[in-house]
């Protein structure tokens, strides 16, 4: 049954008329035309359709959008202010950690929810986070060095 929903999608707000039992993926993808969450597996397994639902990294394909209604949602496009990319999206590109980048917006999504939780996390504290997120190319030493760098850049930030 479709309803008006309101919801607050990086910091704007919308209407939509949906099901509310239909997966925020697919509301993000489809309604919205955000395509940087990516459909990995559709069974909250791969961790690319990763966003950022308040402070928390959700897969957003296991969501149902009624249920995150009333919360503010962050996309991989809602990362970045203006032209000025996020620390973690700087961190990333700057160790060139991704190779075919089909996973990176969810591996980016779940590094913010790591450092908004521990700003200077230890390197186990990195892996187990991150574990749920898969890189079918194999490019998690340099994601390892992007977490790193994201939290330097981070606490450098905080710290001024």
């Amino acid at each position: 049954m479709e309803r008006s929903m309101h919801l607050t999608v990086n910091g704007k707000q919308t209407t939509l008329i949906t099901d509310p039992s239909r997966s925020l993926l697919d509301v993000l993808r489809e309604e919205l035309h955000l395509t940087g969450t990516k459909y990995g597996c559709g069974k909250s397994e791969c961790g690319a359709c990763t966003v950022m639902i308040g402070d928390e990294a959700v897969r957003s394909c296991y969501e149902d959008v009624g249920d995150v209604k009333d919360r503010a949602i962050t996309t991989i496009e809602g990362l970045s202010s203006g032209e000025t990319l996020h620390a973690v999206q700087e961190a990333f590109l700057a160790e060139g950690a991704l190779q075919c980048g089909y996973c990176t917006p969810g591996m980016i999504m779940r590094t913010v929810g790591l450092l908004t939780v521990d700003p200077r996390p230890s390197d186990e504290k990195i892996i187990s986070w991150m574990n749920p997120n898969i890189c079918r190319c194999g490019a998690y030493p340099k994601i390892m060095n992007a977490i790193r760098r994201a939290s330097r850049l981070m606490s450098e930030v905080t710290s001024k």
